[in-house]
């Protein structure tokens, strides 16, 4: 029986917290492996909310720490599945820090993660396909194919002829 189709919207998920002294290096700053795992974290609940399964990390694609992320400073991680494959989802995390004083949100960093639901002896299991709404959702659900072709490229688990949509990029 074919899964019903979901929004993204359906998988955000929001997580805010503060960064503390036993959380940074030398000058102050969020370790990058702190925001690692609190990132692995949101998108986790993510795929598992899209999927309602047990959701495991397959592969961290894409990491950019843009801004130094202060001692002190609230974060917020805002994490929902942009694609879904048959068993797979990518998930896109963007990550905020917030000005104490004005309220004032920027982004400081962004991640793009795949996830894969299992079931209870880790066998992968079907998910639902997304549907996005808002033009960022659609311009992410595109670029994750392409995403998706290149890294099975370089992995050489797909041969560059084959990679469709990455192809499509340079004719």
């Amino acid at each position: 029986m074919p899964l019903t189709p979901k929004h993204p919207s359906e998988s955000l998920t929001v997580l805010t917290d503060l960064v503390l002294p036993s959380e940074t290096n030398h000058i102050n700053n969020l370790f990058g492996g702190e925001l690692l795992a609190r990132m692995d974290r949101a998108a986790s609940i993510s795929a598992q909310r899209h999927s309602r399964n047990i959701s495991v990390t397959a592969s961290v694609n894409h990491v950019a720490f843009t801004k130094a992320i202060l001692l002190g400073s609230v974060v917020t991680i805002e994490a929902k599945v942009s694609r879904a494959f048959k068993s797979s989802m990518e998930v896109y995390i963007d990550v905020w820090v917030e000005d104490r004083i004005s309220g004032v949100k920027t982004k400081a960093n962004e991640a793009i993660y795949t996830f894969v639901a299992v079931d209870g002896t880790g066998k992968p299991v079907e998910v639902a396909q997304i549907i996005p709404e808002t033009e960022l959702e659609k311009e992410r659900y595109e670029g994750a194919l392409r995403r998706k072709q290149l890294s099975l490229v370089l992995a050489g688990k797909m041969k560059p002829g084959e990679a469709t949509e990455l192809k499509a990029l340079f004719v």
